[in-house]
């Protein structure tokens, strides 16, 4: 008995080359206002001045993160744990309204992605061009194409590198050591591997990061619902679908003339009359492209649009979509996200720009000097978060008694952070054996409403 062959299982499909098709309309035109916006921000923000620094560096050597006028230490990481659950809720919120909008406006593989393919247009033509030029045998022509083309994408990709680790090495730095050639190992590896990652990522990847290892496109349906705008084709006017011809004139035929141009311009290349895709990043290119097909043959706009499932299968007017969509869902995560906008601000608006920590001396838990009182060692760990050099005056209580044996003034320049030793006394009889309560505060001597308190103990030995 002759035994079947074996199966062989690919568990990857192997990638076919895409060759998204050029096309102008509305979305394009917003697409494209979020490459200009998102890049001019990323490509100047290391070069933005404030106060005669740099506007914006997270400065990881020092633990300082200058961002204009505010400098977050350590301490703040309450902030930027704030930022991301804003972040998630912006997300949310913006998923919940109008889906994948995020991926296909603003997310930085649609952007380096849209950049990519320009640049690339420049070196090998349209679509048709690009696909024949693959076709093509090698010569030297096609190497001169494919060579400019990957040079280019090359110098963008050093240069986004470049600018990425101009957040974190003060950017002025930085380009004196790429001019003297004397790049540390840090700079060197971050600039390499980010650069690597645009290029790879936008040049040769593309689809392949929306489609397998974003996992955005595999949790994105637990936020949708039946009231969520997406990218929808209008089945009940498109079909039945039929190429316009002069042997063919049914009046019965849809509205779709089953031109395919949606496919030829979907950078994933999904086919959109097929329903929601995870693959679909939201793009709205497909909505363009129909659009312009729809006014050559003199048919109405929006048979593939953003639209709802429930507009679709209602027949809803414009009001009603936009009433479904701010339903109490979509209210509930704006609350939300306002209350913490608000607790944020607040917080940002009256944040002391000052920070103590007490630390007792452990060697010495108490110990009774020559006059018969009781002393105690700390050291104070003062953090001026300001902008300005500060004189703090220190002021202790909570004990009768209780006198400071060190100066009662204390300077720390702008910025840094200052270790100031005192020594504390009280009369034995001031208080109880053992941990007694005491507070010590700092007040600048220019601004009183630079001011915190700290509780420390005090030590009587028996």
């Amino acid at each position: 008995m002759n035994k079947p062959a074996p199966q062989v299982i690919k568990m990857y499909a192997a990638r076919q080359e895409i060759y998204p098709r050029e096309i102008k309309g509305r979305y394009v035109k917003l697409r494209w206002l979020f490459v200009w916006l998102t890049q001019l921000v990323f490509y100047c923000g290391p070069w933005l001045q404030w106060n005669g620094r740099q506007a914006l560096l997270f400065d990881l050597g020092a633990r300082k993160f200058y961002i204009f006028g505010m400098i977050f230490w350590p301490q703040d990481f309450i902030y930027l744990a704030a930022l991301l659950i804003i972040c998630a809720y912006l997300l949310f919120l913006a998923t919940a309204m109008a889906g994948r909008v995020w991926c296909g406006f603003a997310c930085p593989q649609t952007v380096y992605t849209e950049i990519f393919l320009w640049i690339e247009r420049q070196f090998e033509g349209n679509r048709s061009a690009r696909m024949a030029l693959d076709r093509q045998p090698p010569s030297l022509k096609k190497y001169a194409k494919k060579t400019g083309k990957h040079v280019t994408w090359l110098i963008v990709a050093l240069w986004t590198g470049y600018t990425f680790v101009g957040y974190f090495t003060p950017i002025k730095v930085l380009s004196k050591e790429v001019l003297s050639l004397n790049f540390g190992p840090w700079e060197w590896f971050w600039v390499v591997f980010y650069s690597f990652a645009t290029y790879g990522n936008a040049g040769w990847m593309r689809e392949q990061v929306c489609k397998y290892m974003c996992p955005y496109a595999r949790f994105q349906s637990a936020m949708f619902d039946r009231d969520t705008l997406i990218i929808s084709y209008d089945k009940a006017r498109g079909e039945p679908r039929a190429p316009i011809s002069k042997s063919n004139q049914d009046t019965r035929n849809g509205a779709c003339i089953d031109c395919s141009l949606c496919v030829q311009v979907c950078p994933t290349s999904i086919d959109i009359r097929n329903g929601l895709q995870y693959e679909c990043i939201g793009c709205a290119a497909c909505v363009d492209a129909c659009n312009s097909v729809m006014d050559k043959i003199g048919q109405p706009r929006g048979l593939v649009r953003y639209t709802t499932e429930h507009a679709l299968l209602n027949q809803y007017t414009p009001a009603q979509i936009r009433q479904r969509v701010l339903r109490p869902r979509v209210r509930i995560y704006t609350g939300i996200l306002l209350l913490l906008l608000i607790a944020v601000g607040t917080s940002l608006y009256l944040r002391v720009p000052l920070k103590l920590d007490v630390i007792r001396d452990r060697g010495a838990m108490g110990r009774e000097v020559d006059d018969g009182m009781i002393e105690n060692v700390y050291r104070l760990q003062i953090m001026n978060t300001s902008e300005q050099a500060r004189t703090y005056r220190i002021h202790v209580g909570g004990m009768n008694t209780l006198v400071q044996m060190t100066a009662e003034q204390v300077s720390v320049a702008a910025t840094e952070t200052k270790a100031y030793p005192i020594r504390l006394r009280v009369a034995r009889n001031a208080g109880k054996t053992g941990s007694n309560k005491i507070n010590i505060e700092l007040t600048a001597i220019d601004d009183p409403a630079v001011h915190v308190k700290e509780h420390a103990v005090f030590i009587i030995p028996r």
